[in-house]
């Protein structure tokens, strides 16, 4: 009676610990949107000390300001991605004649790459895990702490202080996403849920020793 009790708290454990795991196979599983219809911009800071957190945060405003009317136009990934190639040195000077205004000389790289990402919250927008398309600006080291955000479809250009996305801004992602990857990024599943996408060692220990268990079971 006793190992058939210890059996059934096992499979339980199995079941509860395995239902925990799976969101993590439900978001790798539906990032393949990632790659195709989403460029982020991300801003590496030199170090993180306080004046180099505030100068990468005074870069990102300046170039966001830049492009923003070059970038009002767009319809498209496909634009989006034209405008921004053709303005990475532009993009690259703003952000130096904003460390000199600053009285900085660090260097500034500039791309467009594919880049991975953590999950993200922006507002009420979750991004999961993955590699994204990026204009990516590294500022000196590039060792500090980054700032990132969408720059196609323009999350970048909208107030989240307050936690929400304008309507408009909703709108232009349905434009761009399937109604699948739509609910999946306006979902309720945020940073703090992240220890759940982790797979639990328990989880692993189980399923490797569950064939001794029932072995030991029968005796």
């Amino acid at each position: 009676m006793l190992k058939k009790l210890i059996i059934l708290v096992i499979i339980g454990v199995l079941g509860v610990t395995g239902y925990f795991v799976a969101p993590k196979d439900t978001l790798t599983h539906n990032t393949n949107y990632a790659n195709t219809k989403l460029i982020r911009f991300h801003v590496i800071a030199n170090s993180d000390s306080p004046q180099d957190q505030l100068l990468k945060l005074k870069v990102k405003e300046q170039i966001i300001k830049e492009m923003a009317e070059e970038l009002e136009g767009a319809t498209t990934i496909h634009e989006s991605r034209g405008i921004i190639t053709k303005n990475l040195e532009n993009i690259r000077e703003t952000a130096v004649k904003e460390l000199k205004r600053n009285k900085v000389e660090h260097q500034v790289r500039v791309s467009l790459d594919k880049h991975q990402f953590p999950t993200r919250r922006y507002g009420d927008i979750v991004l999961a895990a993955g590699t994204y398309e990026a204009l990516r600006v590294e500022i000196g080291e590039g060792k500090g702490q980054n700032w990132w955000c969408v720059m196609f479809p323009p999350l970048c250009f909208i107030d989240v202080k307050s936690g929400l996305i304008d309507e408009d801004t909703k709108s232009q992602l349905k434009e761009v996403l399937t109604e699948e990857e739509y609910e999946l990024v306006m979902s309720d599943v945020g940073e703090n849920q992240l220890p759940l996408q982790l797979r639990s060692k328990i989880w692993d220990w189980l399923k490797a020793s569950k064939n001794q268990i029932f072995e030991w079971a029968k005796l």
